[in-house]
């Protein structure tokens, strides 16, 4: 991993729990794979814990780890470092995606609920006004009563956010290639057409993979398709949707909008989308972070245990998953 994970991840205590349970290399934190001292670290590595930042586990790193088992991804994306070399090897890969979708679909859950009272814009007139709202007045549309929320993906965040979202008074809508009726109503949605969902929905949560297939997904005739003054929420990846088509429909106030990413990440000083008062754009943050990072190692170290235990890990990443998962 990088060492700035490092310094986040691998507190003292985070640490010495890892050695308790296994012999635990003292080296420095490896970020290249191709230097003498990291071949002659991985040639002991039984298993290799990674984070943001891990260099390709590629041919040559595997040649220089010739007993590595497994590796335990203390984040959520394995696409950038597991490579089909590790797969061709038959190494074990265990992924923190699961513990890292929790914050995203808590994040996504506060944005629904904010969104559906207008608190954003309402909390701006009232500090332009700076004197008592008259709340018997409040739009019948205001609140969050049967409003409709429609999921696009049933990704690790979507279903955590559609687990979230029942204790509340939602219809929930969603839209997944790969999820039936009957697995949809399981989850606690109502399966429907991408344009349906769109269409339909008060307030729409964007949480499908940047994969070539889902690029663009989000459409500028899907966007134009949403009710008036409807919500769309993007914790997924900016490129995912139109943003150019985005923009112009904030700026004419035909929708509101939450981005925690963009396209890129961070927007230059002069996008227009800045200028957007009726969009609200956070520093992709709704993924682990501070305390949250505790959650990542207490499930990497729960992994580490079961893997030395020989029963196998609780969150495995499939080869044959790869082409749908972040």
């Amino acid at each position: 991993m990088s060492p700035g994970a490092a310094a986040a991840l691998l507190e003292p205590a985070v640490l010495n729990a890892f050695a308790e349970r296994c012999d635990l290399i003292a080296a420095p934190v490896l970020d290249d794979f191709t230097t003498a001292r990291a071949e002659a670290t991985l040639a002991d590595i039984e298993l290799l814990v990674t984070s943001w930042g891990c260099p390709p586990l590629d041919a040559r790193a595997l040649d220089a780890a010739p007993l590595l088992r497994a590796v335990v991804h203390m984040a959520g994306s394995i696409r950038g470092h597991v490579t089909e070399a590790c797969w061709e090897r038959g190494i074990e890969v265990s992924s923190a995606a699961a513990a890292n979708a929790l914050p995203v679909a808590e994040y996504t859950l506060a944005m629904i609920l904010l969104a559906g009272k207008a608190v954003l814009e309402r909390a701006a007139d009232y500090r332009r006004a700076r004197r008592p709202d008259d709340w018997l007045r409040t739009p019948p549309n205001v609140g969050n009563y049967r409003k409709t929320v429609g999921v696009l993906s049933a990704s690790l965040v979507g279903r955590r956010v559609i687990e979230l979202l029942r204790p509340h008074d939602f219809t929930v809508l969603l839209h997944d290639p790969y999820v039936d009726r009957e697995e949809a109503a399981a989850l606690g949605a109502s399966a429907v057409g991408i344009r349906e969902l769109f269409e339909r929905s008060d307030i729409v949560t964007v949480h499908t993979p940047l994969l070539p297939a889902t690029r663009g997904l989000v459409s500028r005739d899907l966007l134009t398709g949403m009710r008036p003054n409807s919500t769309l929420i993007n914790t997924a990846r900016g490129a995912v949707l139109d943003q150019d088509a985005l923009t112009e429909l904030l700026a004419d106030r035909r929708l509101r909008a939450v981005l925690d990413v963009t396209d890129p990440e961070a927007l230059p000083p002069g996008n227009p989308l800045w200028k957007c008062d009726n969009a609200l754009i956070t520093p992709h943050l709704a993924g682990s972070q501070g305390n949250e990072w505790l959650r990542l190692a207490d499930l990497a170290l729960a992994e580490v245990e079961r893997w030395i235990a020989g029963d196998g890990f609780a969150h495995p990443v499939r080869r044959e998953t790869l082409e749908f998962i972040a």
